[in-house]
């Protein structure tokens, strides 16, 4: 004789059990790995700065010991340290430090998307500029200093994660691309601080570390909101708490 058998099935508080537990593991664990994927693009990007350091190095040997000048002029084109524009069109493959490193990804923070200045390209990275490759009088050209021109080279800055402000652009300030690290003494943070508050700095001796860069208080420079700068995590890399010195970046 025959028995049919009934097949049992969850009930409903099991099954609203089962989806409580696994809402609570996602609810711990997705911080974890957004936490661990945070963790892994700061080190492509340090990677990345640490490359770019290395391909410097190269250039300054190719050169006379004159550090990488944050452009040149061409024919018709300037050629910047990562990538030249004639006014229309970007090549990454012309940039001064392309032939170092062959890859123009190098040069891009896997923590920042520029979709804004599509004009200056997928950079990540500010070039302290205003001491490595001033302008000077009387025609006021960029002159990259040479390398023993810097006291100390563990403490003083070449690149960090950069971005900038706009606010004189757009209807509200807008967060962009920027290649240009400005000092402190500028009035202009460009320090980015996109790795879990903290940015990303390439010294001139070749070593890459995490900084916390400091944020402005009330109003600065030109009627600047030091709330509009920390909120787009945009501060300076200073050491003693005073912003008309420049002493990480002024290669003393």
């Amino acid at each position: 004789m025959k028995h049919s058998q009934r097949r049992k099935g969850f009930t409903l508080i099991e099954l609203l059990v089962v989806i409580a537990i696994i809402a609570i593991l996602a609810a711990i664990l997705f911080p974890v790995f957004a936490q661990a994927r945070a963790k892994a693009r700061q080190a492509t990007c340090a990677s990345n700065l640490k490359q770019i350091g290395m391909g410097a190095a190269m250039y300054a040997q190719d050169y006379d010991e004159r550090v990488l000048p944050v452009q040149t002029l061409g024919v018709g084109k300037r050629f910047y340290w990562w990538a030249s524009f004639d006014g229309a069109t970007r090549k990454e493959s012309e940039g001064l430090l392309y032939p170092y490193m062959k890859s123009a990804q190098i040069q891009v923070c896997p923590e920042f998307s520029n979709s804004l200045r599509t004009t200056l390209g997928l950079t990540g990275y500010g070039y302290n500029y205003n001491y490595l490759s001033p302008l000077v009088a009387p025609n006021y050209d960029v002159q990259p200093i040479s390398l023993s021109g810097i006291a100390n080279v563990s403490e003083s800055v070449q690149m960090a994660d950069s971005a900038r402000l706009n606010t004189w652009q757009y209807a509200t300030p807008t967060l962009e691309g920027n290649a240009y690290l400005e000092p402190p003494s500028s009035d202009y943070p460009t320090t980015h601080a996109r790795h879990s508050g903290a940015a990303n700095v390439l010294w001139m001796d070749g070593h890459v570390k995490a900084f916390h860069a400091l944020y402005r208080t009330g109003t600065f420079g030109y009627g600047n909101s030091a709330d509009e700068f920390r909120k787009a995590l945009l501060g300076d890399i200073d050491r003693d708490g005073d912003f008309a010195t420049d002493e990480l970046l002024n290669l003393k």
